[in-house]
């Protein structure tokens, strides 16, 4: 349920009061049973709540949220809205928890709600977020991030480091390695021959080294070496027609460069159906692509769209994978 004093507990009930989720799996909250009684009480809802102690219990009712309750935020003082270790904590043991039911088998996929990386840090945690965090939970060392959006999948070659570093960060190598990637995992889900564009870091593709040279030094050459592997690449291409172009049908996967080139034009387009999604564990995860939302945590306005959307494309991704696996079975 993500960070407790965020808006988490919150999108997670409104999301399983909608029964179209259990049509699609069997949800299990993992969280604190307090707090989610709580946030239902304000919200005014009369759904159910029943504590478990595996996911293995759950028996998929509608309007009955099965909790495993970890029972690890202090009523007393406990805030909603802040930022705390003791929340920080609580979010983290969630991940952990997941993360082990997930490596057992009896979790599919995993959807998470957001957490706080202020709050993460207090309680000790040296990595920066989700994505890191399940890296080392997984003995995964570079877990792979993209969104999934109408069919698109924008993958980054760089996620939470300075713009500076970012642009750094290109480099030709990393640019083969993330693209070849990208081919494989877009073939896992199904699409047998995908069609990648790699965009350009500069204005107008540098307009021929007139605005920095990266696209003719590394990434044009990333492109041409990708392409001599057999895989349907192009770029650089600009980065302000790129994702246009993408959503337009012409291509199944864009490699954005940093952080915000990916984030700015997946949200733009639909925030509410934008994605995360992290590749290479060992299961499906899937996330919200907004923040705790402490300032309006405990206000009963927070929309749960886009978790409803998170829970959607992991069953989807995690059947497109399961299918691909059965068919070289």
């Amino acid at each position: 349920m993500g960070d407790p004093a965020g808006i988490g507990p919150e999108i997670v009930i409104k999301a399983l009061l909608n029964p179209e989720i259990y049509d699609l799996c069997k949800p299990v909250v993992i969280g604190d049973l307090t707090v989610l009684k709580n946030v239902s009480m304000q919200l005014r809802s009369n759904v159910r709540f029943k504590r478990i102690t595996t996911p293995l219990q759950a028996l998929k009712k509608p309007n009955l949220i099965e909790v495993i309750d970890l029972q690890n935020v202090n009523p007393i003082t406990f805030r909603l809205g802040e930022v705390s270790r003791e929340a920080g904590k609580a979010a983290i043991e969630y991940i952990q928890v997941a993360v082990k039911h997930a490596l057992n088998g009896a979790i599919g996929a995993l959807t998470t709600a957001p957490i706080n990386k202020e709050s993460i840090h207090l309680a000790g945690l040296d990595q920066v977020g989700h994505t890191e965090l399940l890296g080392v939970l997984t003995n995964t060392t570079d877990p792979l991030t993209m969104f999934w959006l109408h069919g698109v999948a924008i993958f980054f070659l760089t996620r939470h480091i300075q713009l500076k570093k970012a642009i750094e960060a290109v480099k030709k190598d990393r640019i083969v390695d993330l693209t070849i990637k990208m081919h494989y995992f877009l073939q896992q889900m199904g699409i047998s021959e995908p069609r990648i564009a790699v965009a350009a870091l500069n204005p107008h593709t540098s307009d021929n080294s007139l605005m920095g040279d990266e696209e003719e030094t590394e990434i044009l050459p990333a492109v041409r070496a990708v392409r001599a592997q057999g895989i349907n690449t192009i770029g650089p291409i600009a980065a302000d027609a790129v994702f246009h172009q993408a959503f337009s049908g012409q291509y199944d996967g864009v490699l954005s460069l940093y952080h915000d080139q990916g984030h700015v034009a997946a949200k733009t387009f639909d925030f509410d159906k934008t994605v995360a999604v992290t590749l290479g564990l060992p299961f499906i995860r899937t996330s919200v692509d907004h923040g705790t939302a402490f300032d309006i945590a405990g206000k009963g306005i927070a929309s749960s769209k886009n978790m409803e959307e998170a829970i959607r494309i992991a069953v989807e991704i995690t059947q497109k994978v399961r299918e691909k696996e059965c068919a070289h079975s």
